[in-house]
């Protein structure tokens, strides 16, 4: 069957831009061989932010210990797992149903290409003008005796019951994040990190203040230990040992060590679409080295982060690019965030960054000892904000249970170069966090 365009994927990295193809008159196809939606709708994001949301209300209660709260509820996991399930299952199916409305074929199964111009799925063989590589990234596996009896994070959005211990191999986001939310639901937490600090590309500062406050709630970190084994031992538990000769008993292992590009027996190597080891290679129009082949969200190789709402952009420029305009792609800033417990977030430049440049200057401010009412007694909430010379706002770092939507609130200041008066000459509510943030940035912005 011939196609104007086919997306080899189907997640936010592909369907938008099918969308606006096929709204624009275009015959689209999307392949998936797994669920329609992709890994951030199914087995990502929005499973994590919803098994997240009891352990957040727990964490904010402990802000009000000794002060009127003195006990907090417990995490009952088999029912909050028979709610993900209730909410997110259907979701897959939903957008299916949403795309064949629009007119989009939905095609199951392993896309392979025999040619630049034909893909075989299947014993079935499809041709199109132009193609989209939006397969996505993977969890790793690292390459250790036993690594067959680690899980990873699609295993532990389905667990159907909390194991009471949880060992956690690397300290990056993915591993910080559910550590939170085990911890949360009572599993004795470890986490063996072969680096020196947690959360790497995160302000430093803050990235330890997180670890300070698990670590007060019970989680063992380890760091700069390197595991080189992991083994089932006769009680049904695991045993991980590193290289430093340590070893930790546990019920459950995560393998948190990183994600990997989803470019295996996709016949790239035959039609000649270059790659390394972090993804396709593309060029300012998110084009292969194969002129009608192009790659969108996470399986490019870029340093721009790879996050759901980075590879829905890409989508909708793809779509754009397909549909006649030439502009080269151009990124704003993009924000990222930890969903730890305390949160942690950044946007533009960093912290470390501007620590490298003499014409920019970083200022702390505490403000959740300013506002305490503001911040639900979260007294240790703080931003580092970074100044260019000409005053204006390049980038930020948060810590603090609202950072999420203060960060959001941070964009356009940056994106759009606000002044300060453009934000002092705009009302925002109160009480609100970036109702004080965004007056309070403003007075360093003269």
């Amino acid at each position: 069957m011939m196609y104007d365009v086919i997306f080899i994927g189907s997640g936010h990295a592909a369907w938008h831009g099918a969308q606006a193809l096929v709204r624009a008159g275009k015959k689209v196809a999307l392949i998936e061989e797994n669920k329609v939606a992709g890994t951030c709708t199914n087995f990502g994001c929005n499973a994590k932010i919803l098994l997240d949301g009891p352990a957040e209300m727990i964490h904010h209660l402990h802000h009000y210990h000794g002060i009127g709260i003195n006990e907090t509820p417990d995490i009952v996991w088999p029912e909050l797992m028979a709610y993900k399930h209730e909410v997110i299952d259907p979701l897959s199916d939903g957008l299916a149903h949403m795309l064949s409305v629009d007119g989009i074929d939905i095609i199951a199964g392993h896309a392979k290409f025999i040619d630049e111009n034909t893909l075989k799925v299947g014993s079935e063989t499809y041709t199109a003008e132009q193609f989209v590589i939006a397969t996505g990234q993977r969890p790793a596996k690292l390459p250790i005796t036993g690594a067959e009896l680690t899980h990873d994070s699609t295993d532990f959005l389905d667990l159907p019951d909390m194991p009471k211990s949880m060992a956690f191999i690397g300290a990056g986001y993915i591993a910080m994040e559910f550590a939170s939310i085990a911890q949360a639901a009572g599993s004795d937490v470890t986490l063996i990190e072969y680096g020196d600090r947690a959360l790497n590309g995160f302000d430093a500062d803050y990235a330890q203040a997180v670890v300070g406050d698990m670590t007060k709630k019970g989680i063992t970190f380890a760091f700069n230990h390197a595991v080189s084994e992991v083994s089932k031992l006769e009680n049904g538990q695991y045993l991980v040992a590193t290289a430093q000769g340590d070893a930790y008993q546990v019920d459950y292992v995560m393998d948190t060590t990183g994600r990997v590009a989803n470019i295996e027996d996709l016949g790239l190597d035959e039609i000649h679409v270059a790659y390394d080891r972090q993804g396709v290679l593309v060029d300012d129009h998110l084009q292969t080295t194969v002129p009608n082949i192009y790659a969108s969200g996470d399986v490019i190789s870029k340093p721009i982060a790879r996050l759901t709402p980075t590879a829905t952009f890409e989508s909708h420029y793809i779509a754009r690019v397909l549909l006649g305009d030439q502009t080269p792609i151009a990124y704003p800033v993009v924000p990222t965030v930890a969903f730890t417990l305390p949160r942690v977030a950044q946007v533009g430049v960093t912290t470390a960054e501007a620590d490298k440049q003499s014409d920019l200057t970083t200022i702390a401010i505490p403000y959740g000892q300013i506002m305490r009412f503001q911040t639900l007694n979260d007294v240790h909430a703080a931003i580092k904000i970074v100044i260019n010379q000409h005053k204006q706002l390049v980038g930020a770092a948060l810590m603090g249970d609202f950072a999420p939507e203060v960060i959001n609130a941070l964009v356009p200041v940056i994106n759009k170069q606000y002044t300060s008066e453009d934000i002092k000459s705009q009302i925002f509510a109160f009480p609100t966090h970036t109702g004080i943030v965004l007056p309070l940035i403003a007075n360093y912005l003269v």
